[in-house]
């Protein structure tokens, strides 16, 4: 009995009970055959039929029936109360193992779920820690060794971003004091660049102002180089009329010699004439007073004969002055032709020079002309400069406001090290405001000096 407890498979159970059961049937409808001692054996089989069939149920049914109500206990829940059978070799047996493999899992199952909850509650606090910024919330309380290396992921984690979140406030430090210098000496190359630009504007008009001068310097010149041919022409005729007035006075000269050689020969002739009347005045007066008329005569004519002796003397001496004043005469010519001679080659040098120099002007006119345009080039880049260091001042600007509400929501953090304080922050903050401010008046300004 205790093999078909135990160890008979169902199906060979349920054979050996219908054999038993209709073996039984047969015995007791055979005995009916034999009469009184057929039935009295009828009640002894029925009777043992009654306790095997009794027998049976309890070796087949009440196991499996246990079985079955301890299966629905494992699945409302209860993993307490003991699994029977778990020694039998049948389809019982089989079912009481599979239940204590569900019950252990079960067990398992609560165990690892008692142990995650255990988990999600440190890591929930500090996951409640980590979004109230604090970020030193690791965890370090005893987790099961299945969770250890999920324990070390985040605390690795958290420390990576303690590190990243201290770097990037440092660096948003460093990027605002940056931006501020940027900012500023944006600025202050923006106020150089427009001093500049209005510099070169003055030096663009300034230049115009020379090249206009020197274009009427260089009229001037030419101007003063044809009066200069002008005035070359002139000293030549000049010099043309002195030469023919040097020959003039020369041919005065030689006329002067010739009527000296005439006075001379007139004095001669006045000194013979005297010596004639001499010479008569000695006759008349041998003659006595026959020649008295004609000593009178005698004595005119030696009177006469004096005087043109005289007046031959002034006459030399007038040619003489005459002469001298000629000599004088041709000397100042000819002084004023050398004068002239001077005078010509210096305004040809003075031509030369003066070709020159309206040759220079107009290269000079030129290359201002050229400076002139390089100018305006250089004052429309100072200008695109101005604008683009604006820019550039205002995307630092931008940058230092963004860097602070960076630097501000790192503030909040925790990473347990030194970092910039709220005050410091708030500092910065106002600085970034003030200049704003300053740049937002400065702005008006600039625009009404470009507008003037």
């Amino acid at each position: 009995m205790h093999w078909f407890r135990t160890d008979a498979p169902i199906r060979q159970k349920m054979l050996i009970v219908f054999q038993t059961m209709i073996g039984f049937m047969v015995a007791i409808q055979a005995s009916s055959f034999l009469g009184w001692v057929g039935q009295a054996i009828s009640v002894a089989l029925i009777l043992t039929a009654i306790y095997l069939a009794h027998q049976f149920r309890n070796a087949v049914c009440d196991p499996y029936v246990t079985t079955v109500v301890r299966m629905e206990g494992l699945a409302a829940g209860d993993l307490n109360s003991p699994i029977l059978f778990n020694d039998y070799k049948d389809c019982v047996g089989r079912l009481s193992r599979g239940m204590v493999g569900f019950r252990d899992a079960a067990v398992a199952q609560r165990r690892s779920g008692e142990e995650q909850a255990e988990v999600v509650r440190i890591l929930g606090e500090s996951f409640s820690r980590l979004t109230q910024g604090d970020l030193t919330a690791d965890v370090t309380a005893d987790v099961p060794p299945a969770y250890a290396e999920l324990k070390d992921n985040f605390n690795e984690a958290l420390a990576s971003l303690r590190t990243l979140i201290g770097s990037v406030s440092e660096s948003a430090m460093a990027i605002r004091t940056g931006s501020g210098e940027i900012a500023q000496a944006s600025e202050d190359l923006a106020r150089r660049t427009e001093a500049n630009a209005a510099s070169l504007e003055q030096t663009s008009a300034a230049i115009t102002q020379m090249d206009g001068r020197l274009k009427a310097t260089a009229e001037a010149a030419t101007r003063t180089v044809h009066r200069a041919d002008d005035a070359i022409a002139t000293v030549d005729g000049g010099r043309a009329i002195a030469d023919e007035a040097v020959q003039a006075m020369a041919r005065v000269a030689d006329g002067a010699k010739g009527i000296d050689s005439v006075i001379e020969g007139l004095d001669k002739i006045a000194f013979q004439t005297r010596v004639l009347a001499m010479n008569a005045a000695v006759e008349a007066g041998r003659a006595g007073e026959a020649g008295r008329g004609f000593a009178v005569v005698a004595d005119l004519v030696s009177a006469l004969a004096m005087r043109s002796e005289e007046e031959a003397a002034r006459a030399r001496d007038q040619l003489t002055a005459t002469q001298t004043d000629i000599v004088s005469a041709v000397e100042m010519v000819q002084k004023v032709d050398g004068a002239l001679a001077n005078i010509s080659g210096d305004v040809a040098e003075v031509h030369s020079l003066l070709g020159q120099m309206a040759a220079d002007n107009r290269a000079q006119s030129s290359a201002i002309g050229e400076i002139s345009v390089a100018i305006g080039t250089m004052d429309q880049a100072t200008q695109q400069n101005a604008a683009m260091v604006e820019q550039t001042s205002a995307a630092a600007r931008n940058l230092t406001s963004e860097v602070v509400t960076l630097a501000d929501q790192t503030g909040k953090f925790e990473v347990g090290h030194s970092r910039p304080a709220p005050l410091l922050l708030a500092t910065i903050g106002a600085a970034s405001c003030e200049e704003e401010l300053c740049l937002a008046g400065e702005a008006p300004a600039r625009r009404a000096r470009d507008a003037g």
